[in-house]
């Protein structure tokens, strides 16, 4: 059988032959079940979970208009990230630093668990930071494509400043290389832009999304990668057994319905939004309040960390991203309740008086 990505796929993922648990290799419905070890004591959790969760696949599938097919779903977005990095990148020899080792490419400033799991596999980071706007320098990233370049991640809405990256850059950087690159759209639902219809059209581009923001699911720990079978394949091979839990699956199968009641609050969060940027925009405290398409707000204060030790003193917790070169001085800001939103604000109005 051929396969689009057997080219990128390293060699010992070939070869291997992939555990095969006791649920995968019967797939009906029976009366005794004496096969995996199980208490068989029923007390609705005594069973090992369906390791290709089908059912919560087949909801998400017919929410996002996609085949079933095209969905892998992780231990939170960082599982799908992992297997990823594990399935097609060889680790980089310890006593060898060599430049044509298989690498990644990140986009700096950016989601932080990119560089993580490439450095706990020991495989090659390059860089090509975001441009000032923070908007993608899609000729560097170009020029930085090699054969040894198997990934390419890009966050959109991108963690941590909040915009979204422009879908004509990312598609022709997605035509230059014959790596995969990865959209993650973990605060797409905040800033109405997806590009998971294009994935459809151009087979090295993968989506991941999550349960975590929009859903308000963060402690289910769900996430969804959508891409060509091709690539679910080689992943699927690798990913443990029973990755996710059926509490978590019942969980998202109970939420996907209450899809309305979901983006009436993703409604309240971006009218918070905008009501937190109108008073930061005209705050003595405040050089810059950047663009925002997600949840949150990155602005460059004064004098940030003050500002940070500030509020911690009143019990208001921001994310202090100012240690980051290509956010110097910035706090990124949370949209919470209105009444959690109205304390920061106050905070932040006695503070400058």
């Amino acid at each position: 059988m051929s396969n689009l990505f057997e080219h990128l796929v390293r060699a010992n993922v070939k070869r291997m032959k992939p555990y095969s648990s006791a649920r995968d290799e019967f797939k009906g419905v029976a009366n005794v079940y004496i096969d995996a070890n199980e208490n068989p004591f029923p007390n609705g959790l005594n069973r090992y979970p369906d390791p290709l969760q089908r059912a919560l696949k087949a909801e998400i599938a017919q929410y996002y208009g996609l085949s079933a097919d095209n969905i892998l779903l992780g231990n939170g977005s960082d599982e799908p990230i992992d297997l990823l990095v594990r399935a097609f990148c060889v680790p980089q020899p310890e006593t060898l630093d060599a430049t044509d080792a298989d690498a990644i490419l990140i986009t700096p400033p950016t989601y932080g668990m990119y560089e993580v799991c490439a450095n706990v596999n020991n495989i090659r980071v390059i860089e090509s930071s975001l441009l000032d706007d923070y908007s993608l320098n899609a000729e560097d990233i170009i020029h930085k494509i090699s054969p040894s370049l198997k990934l390419i991640f890009l966050c959109s809405p991108n963690n941590p400043t909040g915009n979204l990256l422009d879908t004509s850059a990312i598609l022709q950087i997605t035509k230059a290389t014959s790596g995969l690159v990865l959209v993650d759209e973990a605060y797409a639902d905040f800033g109405q832009q997806s590009m998971l219809k294009a994935m459809l059209d151009y087979p090295n581009l993968v989506i991941l999304k999550t349960f975590s923001k929009a859903w308000g699911l963060a402690s289910i720990r769900l996430g969804m990668l959508f891409a060509h079978q091709d690539v679910l394949f080689w992943l699927n091979r690798i990913k443990a057994p029973y990755n996710i839990n059926r509490m978590t699956i019942d969980c998202a199968l109970q939420m996907l319905p209450k899809a309305t009641n979901m983006a009436e609050q993703v409604q309240v969060i971006v009218a918070e939004r905008q009501r937190i940027v109108s008073f930061l925009e005209q705050s003595v405290l405040v050089e810059k309040v950047f663009p925002s398409d997600a949840n949150f707000v990155l602005v460059r204060f004064k004098d940030a960390q003050t500002i940070f030790d500030y509020l911690l003193t009143l019990g208001i917790v921001v994310r202090n991203r100012a240690n980051l070169p290509e956010c110097r001085g910035c706090l990124r800001l949370s949209v919470g309740l209105p009444q959690e939103n109205d304390a920061l604000m106050a905070a932040l109005r006695a503070y400058s008086h």
